[in-house]
C-alpha cells in the first residue's frame, strides 16, 4: 500500500497564499497541513513528519522594513537547523513569492555548495530580491522558460507550450540580485537557475531575467511568479479564447507540484529497495 505523502505548509501572520498552495499540493496527490510558524518553533521535530515544505507568498508581518525580513530572522533564529535535517533527509521545498523572499534572507537559497558543511549556523544572505526597476507593485502574467541543464526536480522537463510557459507575478521586491555577475554563472553553470523570465518579457530588472533558483541538491526552489495560482487551465487570463490543443495535460504548476511528489514517491521507493537488500 503507498504511503500518503505530507506536505507542510508554513504560515504566519501576513501570509495570504496559503491556502493556494496547499490546494495545489492536494491537486498533485499530496495530503497538505497548515501549521503557524510560531508552533513550528516551540517544537522542530513536527517537519519530521512531512514529506514536502511550502513557504507561501503574501505579506509576512506586512512586509515591515523589507519583505520577508521579519519572518527570515524567526525563520533564522528557531526553524534553520530543523529545516536543513529536512533537506539532508530529501525533502522537496517549494517558496513562491514572499516565500522566495523569505528563503534567500534564511540562506537556504542559493544554500551551501554541494560538499559544505549544511549543519553550521544559518548563512549570511548571497543574493538578494531588491526592488524592482519600476519602483512599482506588479500584477500580471509573465512568459518563462525553463532551462535545459536545470537540476531542479521541480522544473525539469516541464512541457510547456504557448499556453503553459506563463505564470502570474504579484510583487514589489522581485528583481533578483546576485552577489556578482560571477555568481550569476556559477549558479547557471551548476544547472541552479530553476525558471527564468522569457527573453523581452522581464517584469523587475532581474540578473539574467531569473524568476526562480534551487539549491545545489535540486530540492529547494524558491522564485517569484506564482505556479500555486496556475494549476487549472481556467486560471489563464485568458482562457476562453485558448484552442483544446493547447490544454492538453498539466497546466505549469501543477506539473511542478506533481514533479514534486513523484520525486518523493521514487526516492522513497528507492529507500526501501535499498534498505530491504
Amino acid at each position: 500500500m503507498k504511503r500518503m505523502t505530507k506536505a507542510l505548509v508554513i504560515t504566519t501572520a501576513g501570509i495570504n497564499c496559503d491556502r493556494e498552495l496547499a490546494e495545489a499540493f492536494e491537486l498533485a496527490g499530496a495530503t497538505s497541513v497548515s501549521i503557524h510558524l510560531n508552533r513550528l518553533m516551540e517544537d522542530p521535530t513536527i517537519l519530521d513528519g512531512f514529506d514536502l515544505v511550502g513557504l507561501p507568498g503574501g505579506f509576512s508581518y506586512g512586509d515591515a522594513v523589507a519583505a520577508g525580513r521579519i519572518a527570515a530572522q524567526l525563520f533564522r533564529s528557531g526553524l534553520h537547523g530543523a529545516l536543513r535535517a529536512a533537506i539532508d533527509r530529501g525533502v522537496p521545498m517549494i517558496a513562491p513569492c514572499n516565500g522566495f523572499q523569505i528563503a534567500v534572507q534564511v540562506g537556504l537559497l542559493p544554500g551551501p555548495a554541494h560538499g559544505e558543511d549544511s549543519s553550521a549556523d544559518p548563512p549570511r544572505p548571497t543574493v538578494a530580491l531588491a526592488d524592482n526597476d519600476s519602483a512599482r507593485f506588479i500584477d500580471r502574467w509573465v512568459g518563462i522558460e525553463v532551462p535545459s541543464d536545470t537540476r531542479c526536480i521541480w522544473t525539469k522537463n516541464l512541457s510547456l507550450n504557448d499556453a503553459s510557459s506563463v505564470l502570474p507575478i504579484a510583487h514589489g521586491e522581485g528583481r533578483f540580485v546576485p552577489s556578482s555577475s560571477g555568481q550569476l554563472e556559477e549558479l547557471a553553470s551548476n544547472g541552479q537557475i530553476a525558471v527564468r523570465y522569457r527573453a523581452g518579457d522581464n517584469p523587475n530588472g532581474s540578473a539574467g531575467d531569473v524568476a526562480g533558483i534551487c539549491d545545489s541538491t535540486g530540492l529547494v526552489f524558491g522564485l517569484m511568479p506564482h505556479p500555486e495560482r496556475y494549476t487549472r487551465w481556467t486560471q489563464h487570463p485568458t482562457w476562453t479564447r485558448l484552442g483544446t490543443s493547447c490544454m492538453g495535460g498539466d497546466p505549469p504548476g501543477l506539473q511542478m507540484f506533481r514533479n514534486a511528489v513523484a520525486w518523493v514517491h521514487s526516492s522513497s521507493g528507492a529507500a526501501t529497495c535499498s534498505n530491504a537488500s
